[in-house]
Parts: structure tokens; sequence; C-alpha cells
């Protein structure tokens, strides 16, 4: 027996390595100096498991390495600390160490001393910010599997309530963010920023969005990241890889969240009627407290994204708003500026009645004082019974007075007209040469009263495009005025031609001519010229002035050139020989 008992079995280790698990692993600090005793803790926690998850032990054989290591590993669940090391309370500086300069509040500390009466334990366990007091001599095996178990638990609960408090610090700051978005690709990507954050992990992401109006199988790819950037802008389902578009097409059906494996998915669905759907693929499961944080997260969503909605809304609206104001702005700017020229015609026309008065109230006196004179005297001849001779040449004096009076009346009406806001040109084809033969012909009496004559040189079928009445006005008061500042005898000519398409009306006099001031002057309302007419006809200043206004209305121009006092001039009428387009 004893020889079997020496003998040595070998265990068969050629097999494969078993592979390292990735699982995660329950940090536990061993700080001690004494090396048997992190032997003895490793041998009693070979086996440990809590929730499926395995112990990483990590030694320190003095306080200053204890020091080190807690500043190395932050997220370590549990220390089993000795009280005497480098000093008498090395371990209880290395307790005031890590909750007070190394603020780690959730790491679970266990003292463990070999002398009990060196630190009482009714004044650590009150003094000192720990979590259990024991003895080594009462740590057994199944003692340390317990408060190890309880501080796991604890770190555990504390683990959970520090990252909800972390989460959801970030969604509250978050929040904030994402209401300042005011469109709505800003605002997606966002979300996966913010979703990364609060997870604390690299993932990769993508937001889509469907709008209440789209096809139910269409939707809009808002924002992508990691791999699924590439989807950024897509205009709809069809651009997406047929996998990934069958898990955001399920996710419209299904309307509730989901967290399968390393993959979570959430719906939100807006007051507008908007549906969103975040697909996130990260790189672990996502814990419970994970979750809650997400789906706390989601459910601020569609806040945000009706945020957005109702921003463009009021943009959209405000900016209608605008370009309705800036209408009925230039609206009233142009009814402004048509009231503004109504009133100056108002007043211009207020100023010509008052000139029309003033030229009635001067020019009419003189032939109506010599009407009434001639006719007391006409009585007079008549009573006393004076010849024939007497009586005619009264009568005379009473018609020449009369045809003065009916001729300036005649003057006033056409200014008038002339100036009248309504008045229109009526163009139609008109035989100029005739035209002007006919003027003539009805101004020959008045040329032959003072033996002067009259030429008319036109080809004739020569058609222009004008205003029959217009121009007839116009081509008479040339006329007139010619015969009127002719010497007795003189000659007076009217020359018709066709010049680059114009139409070309001349008529030149041997009158008493224009002097520089004349010809700066001719055109304009009631100017008195130098000149005088040459049988003491009368004048009421408009006739160049109505002459100019036809010409111009249409479209063409009246001028007058002269030598020179005592040398006749000459008016130029320059017409178009078509109507302007």
């Amino acid at each position: 027996m004893a020889e079997q008992d020496d003998v040595l079995h070998l265990i068969d280790d050629s097999g494969a390595i078993p592979e390292v698990s990735t699982a995660r692993k329950w940090k536990v600090a061993v700080i001690d100096d004494d090396h048997a005793v992190h032997e003895g803790t490793r041998f009693a926690l070979s086996d440990y498991s809590l929730h499926g998850q395995t112990l990483e032990i990590l030694s320190a054989y003095s306080a200053a390495e204890g020091r080190a290591l807690m500043r190395a590993h932050p997220d370590i669940a549990a220390v089993l600390l000795d009280v005497i090391m480098e000093t008498d309370a090395a371990g209880l500086d290395l307790v005031e160490y890590i909750r007070n300069e190394l603020r780690n509040e959730t790491v679970r500390i266990i003292l463990r001393t070999g002398q009990p009466g060196q630190a009482p334990e009714r004044r650590v366990i009150v003094q000192y910010d720990i979590n259990d007091y024991k003895a080594k001599t009462e740590l057994t095996a199944d003692k340390l599997f317990t408060s190890l178990t309880a501080a796991l638990r604890s770190y555990q609960q504390l683990e959970r309530m520090v990252q909800t408090r972390r989460g959801l610090e970030i969604i509250i700051d978050a929040a904030s963010t994402l209401y300042d978005f005011k469109s709505m690709q800003r605002l997606a990507e966002g979300v996966l920023t913010q979703i990364a954050s609060l997870l604390n992990v690299d993932c990769a992401g993508i937001l889509v969005l469907r709008d209440g109006g789209m096809v139910d199988d269409d939707f809009s790819v808002l924002a992508g990241s990691g791999c699924y950037s590439r989807f950024i802008g897509s205009a709809g389902s069809k651009s997406l890889d047929p996998d990934l578009r069958a898990m955001v097409e399920a996710a419209f059906r299904r309307r509730e969240h989901e967290f399968v494996d390393h993959r979570s998915v959430l719906y939100v669905r807006t007051g507008s009627g908007r549906e969103v759907v975040v697909l996130l693929q990260a790189e672990r499961d996502l814990s419970e407290t994970d979750r809650s944080l997400v789906e706390i997260f989601g459910s601020r969503l569609s806040i945000a994204f009706d945020n957005v909605i109702l921003y463009q809304q009021l943009h959209e609206a405000n900016t209608q708003l605008e370009d309705r104001v800036a209408q009925r702005t230039r609206a009233l700017m142009q009814a402004n500026r048509r009231l503004s020229a109504q009133w100056l015609r108002l007043q211009r026309a207020n100023g010509f009645k008052n000139e029309i008065l003033g030229t009635v109230a001067h020019d009419l006196k003189n032939p109506l004082g010599v009407i009434l004179g001639r006719t007391e005297m006409l009585t007079e001849l008549i009573g006393t019974g004076s010849s024939k001779e007497s009586v005619t040449a009264q009568v005379d004096h009473i018609r020449d007075a009369t045809k003065r009076l009916t001729l300036m009346v005649d003057h006033l009406i056409s200014d008038a007209m002339a100036d009248a806001f309504d008045i229109t040109i009526r163009r139609e084809p008109v035989d100029v040469a005739a035209l002007v033969s006919e003027v003539a012909e009805t101004n020959q009496p008045s040329a032959a009263n003072k033996q002067q004559t009259i030429t008319v040189s036109a080809p004739p079928n020569f058609v222009t495009m004008c205003d029959t009445d217009r121009m007839r006005e116009a081509i008479d008061n040339l006329v007139s005025n010619a015969i009127k500042y002719s010497p007795i005898g003189g000659k007076i000519a009217l020359v018709v031609s066709h010049e680059k398409n114009n139409t070309i009306i001349r008529i030149a006099d041997e009158g008493a001519g224009l002097s520089p001031e004349d010809l700066g002057r001719l055109f304009g309302r009631f100017q008195r010229l130098s000149a005088k007419p040459t049988a003491g006809e009368s004048s009421t200043g408009l006739g160049l002035s109505i002459v100019k206004r036809i010409i111009d209305m249409h479209g063409g121009q009246v001028t007058a050139e002269s030598a020179g006092p005592g040398q006749g001039s000459t008016f130029t009428v320059v017409l178009p020989a078509t109507e302007a387009p």
C-alpha cells in the first residue's frame, strides 16, 4: 500500500489549451505584506463565481504598492486589506487615500488584521469608511466567501446607481443640447452621439425617419455612424442593405424597443405622427441599467423631434409672413407712388387752371373791350343817321375782334385737351402730304389778307402712322404762326420729305426771326417772344407748347432754327413713319 501511495500520477496536459474567456470578471485586490495570505486567499477563492462572473485577483505587498494598484485599476470591486504593513496604520492610511484622494466611493473595503487589539474594531469601523473588519484567525474559507459575496453585491448595486446617475446626467445634458438643434439632420446626428456617450461604448448606429405622408415601406436616413455612415443622405429604404432594411422595417411594424445580443433597436413615435427608428450595434451586450437609460432617453426623443418640426413649421410660416409683408409693403409703396403722382397731376391741373383763368382775364379782356366799344359807337352812328360806310367800318371792327376772340378760345380749348390726363393718340395710316396741303388751303384766306403766298412741296401718297386730328392741329398752329409773324407780301414754304424711316415736315417763313433767348424758351407755355405779329394779331403764348406736346406724344420731336432777328425761321417736325414697337 505504501508503495502505491508513493506512486506519482502524472496528469496529461497535452490536450488543447482552453480558450481564454472574454467574459467580465470581478476585480478583487489583496493588499498584505504576508505572501502566505495571498496564496491562501487565491486557493480559497479559486472556484468562486457570482452571477456567472469569476474573480481576477490582483496583489500588492505594501501600502505603497496598494496605492499604485488602486490608481491603475479604478474598477476594482473589493479590497482585502491588511491593517499593519510598513507601519502600524499603513492599512488605515490607505483607506483614507482611497476614499479621500482617489474619491473612489464604490469599492468595498474589508479590513483584515492579525492583531485585533492593535486597531480596535469599534473605533475603526466608525472612524474609517470601511465595509467589514475581520481578524485573520476568524476569516475561514466560508467566512471569506460570505464577506466577499456581500461586498460584491453591494458594489454591484452601487455601480448600477452610479451608472444610472451618470446616465441621467447625460440625458439631462443631452436634452438641452438636442432641443437646441434646428434641423432634423443635426438632431439625428446629435441623438447618435448622445447615445454613444450614454452607454460609454463605441457603437455603430443609424437613425431613420418615416413621415406621415410616406409609403409604409419607405423612409429617410437622417444620420449614421460607424459602418452605417455610408447610408447618410439616402433617399429611401432601397439604398440600405437587405438585412439592415429588414431590421428597420420590422421595427416599424413592431413599434416597440428591442434588445438582442449586441444590437439595440429604439422605436419613437412623435406627437405629429412621424416615426423614428434608431438601430445600434455595440461591442458588448447592454446591461439592464443601460437598457433602462436608453429607454428613458428614447422617451425624450419624441419631444426633441416635434420641437424641430415645430421650429421648421414656424420658420416656414415666418418666411411666408415676411414674404406677405414684403409684398404688402411693395403694394403700399406702389399705391403711395400712384397717390403722389396723382397729387402732382392735381397740383399741375390746378396750376394750369389758374394759368387759364389768368389768360382769360388778361388776353380776352382786350377783344371784349373792342367789341363793347365798337358796339356803342355803332349804336351812336345808327342813331345819328350816319352813312353806310361808317356803319360798315364799325361792323368790320367788331367782326375782327370776334374772330380774334374765337381764335383765342380755340387755342385755350386745344391746350386744355392737350393737357388732359386721359388723352390718347390713335394711330392710323395718314397721307401726310395731303394733310399738309389741306392745312395750307385752310390758311390761304389769312395769308391772302396779308398778301402772302404759301407753297407746298410734298410727294403724293406718302403714308405715316399718326393721329390725323392731332397732327392737323399741330401743323395748323405752325402755319398760323408763320402767317402771323411774316411780313406783308412774305413767302411761306411747306416741305414734306422722307429720311431714314422718318417723316420730315418743314415750315419756313420770312418773318422777324428768333433771337437766342427766344430759341431757349420757344416751346414753353405762355411764353412771349421778342418778335411781334406783323398785323397786330394777338397771341396767347400757348400754340407752340401745344405743338410740342402733340409731337412728343407721337414719339417725334419738333425744333426751330433761325439765322437771327429779321432773317425768318424754320420749324422742323420729325415723326416716325411707322408705329414704335
